[in-house]
């Protein structure tokens, strides 16, 4: 008959190869199939095995590997969805991660800002920080929504440095379901943000977009 930490490593492996490879967990993914005692074992078992990959402390994936390149990093969207827990609490890029999202910013930061509305962190994934930052319900209303994403973006680059070129990048971005989404959101936003989502949402093209600039 197989002990409890044998019954728990079946049903944590069992969890981990029904995700696939390139999944990113935590020891809370497992909370309901074993004690943190075992959970904690069991990891640390197959990661020894290289069956998975620690990533930082209490964060693991199930690497997906090319015959080239070998082990593969997981994406930064996958790495913060796992760092906010299995209760999924809300996320929202931020930043010049979010400029970069949106096509606003060709720089990939190292440095990749999402807000939320759970506990803040930070890890470090080879050469990425990842930070999950507090902030209020108000930042966190349009979270998932590309008002939240057009917000945040905007934020980072500040009032005096949208010009027409990044105008023009947010034009060619967004289709008519995104303006409607924006105007619904607009309350979120600070009002000069909101002056060019107005302008946004009702735009058919650039040209009204560069009515913006003053």
């Amino acid at each position: 008959m197989k002990n409890n930490s044998e019954s728990a490593s079946d049903k944590i492996l069992v969890r981990i190869y029904s995700h696939g490879r390139g999944w990113v967990f935590t020891p809370a993914h497992f909370k309901d199939l074993a004690t943190q005692g075992n959970t904690a074992l069991v990891l640390k078992r197959l990661h020894e095995k290289g069956t998975i990959r620690r990533l930082d402390r209490g964060l693991y994936d199930y690497p997906k590997t090319d015959p080239q390149l070998g082990l593969l990093e997981p994406d930064t969207d996958t790495i913060a969805r796992a760092l906010a827990g299995r209760d999924a609490v809300r996320l929202q890029a931020s930043g010049a991660y979010a400029a970069n999202l949106l096509g606003l910013s060709t720089q990939v930061p190292m440095k990749r800002v999402f807000l939320t509305d759970g506990p803040s962190r930070t890890v470090q994934v080879g050469r990425r920080q990842i930070v999950l930052r507090r902030t209020t319900p108000k930042n966190m209303a349009t979270a998932g929504r590309i008002s939240g994403l057009v917000i945040q973006a905007l934020r980072h680059i500040g009032q005096k440095n949208v010009d027409a070129a990044v105008l023009h990048k947010l034009d060619q971005r967004l289709d008519q379901d995104a303006r409607q989404q924006l105007l619904k959101d607009i309350r979120y936003a600070p009002e000069w943000i909101a002056r060019i989502i107005r302008q946004a949402g009702a735009a058919n093209g650039l040209n009204e977009l560069k009515g913006m600039i003053r």
